[in-house]
């Protein structure tokens, strides 16, 4: 069995390392010390279980596995608790929180041999926790996307607007335009309220990208952004930018 280790401790990938060592077994077939080197690695190596901290730098562990098309296997190794390890234990393979004994490592490992063995895809479980992790309201800063093998991640400062596109959405941003599999709803429940305002059910606009508001129908309004575009705002939305703009 194949294992990355992934964390941007020295000190945390050698403790699992050591741990490591009585499983003949397996194979510590790469480690990383951040998102991008981690995705290099799954997509070269292939590993069936991946050992994935939660905050790192470029890219976190939640933000990587969004991007993945076909994850392995994951356990968590990782201080981060205040809401993931409520949310989450049930659905990655364990969630390991630091300090952890070697007690704790070892059952962990055994559901994953175990799950490994019985042929049980990780994709199902992954998606389900990709789904269901949602950060803090309004926590969001940044947006991390796929575009082809490239990685991109867009601070929220930097988009002009959302627009959705089925199951997706696309981030029209300063760089470029962007696909998202995220819900509209996702991006309003959790970018800052002051500064995204869902105008239209197809659209949120950045107020701090907005370069002017005008009538257009009886019940319907313009809103010009500085990069050129123009967009229908319904009443409600109107006045929910108002709201924020201090019309």
């Amino acid at each position: 069995m194949k294992i990355i280790i992934i964390d941007d401790e020295s000190p945390a990938r050698e403790l699992i390392k050591i741990f490591l060592e009585p499983y003949a077994d397996i194979e510590i077939a790469g480690e990383a010390d951040n998102g991008f080197e981690a995705m290099k690695l799954i997509r070269e190596i292939s590993p069936q279980l991946i050992f994935l901290d939660v905050q790192m730098p470029k890219l976190t562990g939640f933000e990587m596995l969004e991007l993945l098309d076909d994850p392995p296997a994951v356990i968590f190794s990782t201080a981060y608790d205040n809401f993931a390890i409520r949310a989450f234990e049930q659905n990655a393979v364990d969630y390991l929180l630091k300090p952890y004994s070697s007690e704790r490592f070892d059952a962990a490992m055994q559901k994953a041999m175990a799950r490994i063995k019985s042929g049980e895809p990780a994709q199902p479980e992954l998606q389900t926790f990709r789904n269901a992790y949602t950060p803090p309201p309004g926590e969001l800063t940044r947006i991390a996307v796929k575009d082809r093998q490239q990685i991109h991640v867009i601070p929220i400062d930097d988009i002009y607007s959302i627009e959705a596109c089925g199951d997706y959405v696309t981030l029209h941003a300063a760089s470029g335009d962007y696909l998202k599999e995220k819900t509209m709803k996702y991006f309003e429940e959790n970018l800052p309220a002051q500064q995204f305002v869902r105008i239209h059910r197809s659209h949120i606009v950045n107020v701090n990208r907005v370069s002017k508001i005008e009538r257009y129908e009886k019940d319907s309004y313009r809103v010009h952004l500085k990069n050129g575009v123009h967009l229908k705002a319904s009443s409600g939305g109107y006045r929910a930018l108002k709201t924020a703009v201090r019309l």
